[in-house]
């Protein structure tokens, strides 16, 4: 490989793949496995993002764009074609976050000052209610007890439940955990990619700042941790007060169907910190 270490997009990706490497490394996943998945995704890309609209796209062609053979290219959409079946527009949010979101939004779960309310266990507009309307097949005893495990519900003293924070955060490695890091990595690189390509395509950009600052004194980080986590908190707050009444699940109080098109939108924020370390000048980078 040429310019590896002066090339822009190589030093990106290796930046992107070192902390891959970390989870994938400590959930088990080999590099054999790694690469047919890259494999996959290299083909999925080939085949969709860069067809021909006025013809199918063959496997020659993304033969040629991926560089890998004809057989291998079949092989990984076969693949696909199976992992697609049945799955196409599902990708779901957590139903018990969708079941947080009906409690922080439906106004029968809400005070009249627009708060979620405390709710008994059972009975008409009861926790159980709120998961029959949010969560599917779902029993309302799992749902407990997973948003009891992540903090986010807890028992009152007039043993009512509350909740305690307005969003669900699963811990750990969890499948959920997992399940947002793809979500989450993959929607910021597509808006970087979006803003990168915008001009070819006259496009407006997508949003997308960040803060950052390289000399702050250890003594300040437990503030600023607390600073940043309330600021951010309240700012996807409000923004979910604007945006939440607008989805159709909402809006029908967890009975209505999804009907015409739809669109996944939304704001993520993330707090990042690590030491600065000297480069080989003594230098900090």
């Amino acid at each position: 490989m040429k310019n590896s270490n002066t090339n822009p997009l190589h030093r990106a990706l290796y930046r992107i793949l070192r902390p891959m490497a970390r989870l994938l490394l400590r959930n088990g996943i080999p590099f054999a496995e790694f690469a047919e998945l890259v494999k996959r995704a290299y083909v999925d890309a080939a085949m969709e993002d860069f067809s021909d609209q006025r013809k199918k796209p063959t496997d020659s062609r993304a033969a040629v764009m991926t560089g890998l053979t004809r057989k291998e290219v079949k092989k990984q959409r076969e693949i696909l074609a199976g992992e697609h079946h049945g799955t196409a527009g599902k990708r779901q949010e957590n139903r018990a976050s969708r079941v947080v979101s009906g409690w922080v939004h439906d106004p029968a779960f809400q005070t009249s000052e627009g708060e979620p309310v405390d709710l008994p266990f059972d009975g008409p507009l009861s926790f159980s209610e709120l998961v029959r309307r949010y969560s599917g097949d779902m029993t309302p005893r799992a749902v407990l007890e997973e948003l009891e495990r992540v903090g986010v519900v807890a028992s009152g003293d007039s043993g009512e439940l509350v909740l305690r924070q307005r969003a669900y955060v699963p811990a750990g490695d969890s499948e959920e955990m997992l399940q947002i890091f793809g979500e989450d990595v993959s929607d910021l690189i597509a808006t970087i990619d979006h803003n990168l390509v915008r001009r070819e395509e006259n496009s407006q950009p997508l949003f997308q700042r960040t803060l950052v600052y390289n000399n702050i004194p250890p003594e300040v980080m437990v503030r600023w941790r607390q600073y940043a986590a309330q600021q951010s908190q309240t700012m996807l707050e409000q923004l979910d007060k604007w945006l939440g009444p607008h989805d159709r699940d909402i809006a029908s109080h967890g009975k209505g169907k999804t009907t015409g098109d739809a669109v996944r939108t939304g704001v993520g924020i993330f707090y990042f910190e690590d030491p600065v370390q000297p480069d080989v000048n003594g230098e900090q980078k």
